[in-house]
């Protein structure tokens, strides 16, 4: 079973495409560009739609989702952890 999707193996996130995960679950993750799958233990339950951090980020990194930079680390994330607003900012402004 699918349980996130990833980009490319250099993204640094994955979405959440199943209900329900809870913290300490290893999930399996397909890695679309490669079609390969990784595993990953998750730290905190995750909502479906939202992010999950495949590696760790450490404040001021920039995020990689689908190959683009989504925003900035504001807060240490291990892989992993909920990856949402209140860990990564826009660079927008």
């Amino acid at each position: 079973m699918i349980h996130f999707l990833v980009h490319d193996e250099n993204d640094s996130c994955g979405v959440v495409v199943v209900e329900g995960i809870k913290a300490g679950e290893t999930l399996t993750g397909w890695v679309m560009d490669q079609d390969k799958t990784i595993h990953v233990r998750v730290t905190q339950d995750i909502p479906i739609g939202h992010k999950l951090a495949t590696k760790a980020l450490a404040e001021g990194d920039t995020v990689i989702k689908y190959g683009v930079d989504i925003g900035r680390v504001v807060a240490p994330i291990p892989v992993g952890a909920h990856l949402h607003v209140h860990n990564v900012k826009t660079k927008r402004w």
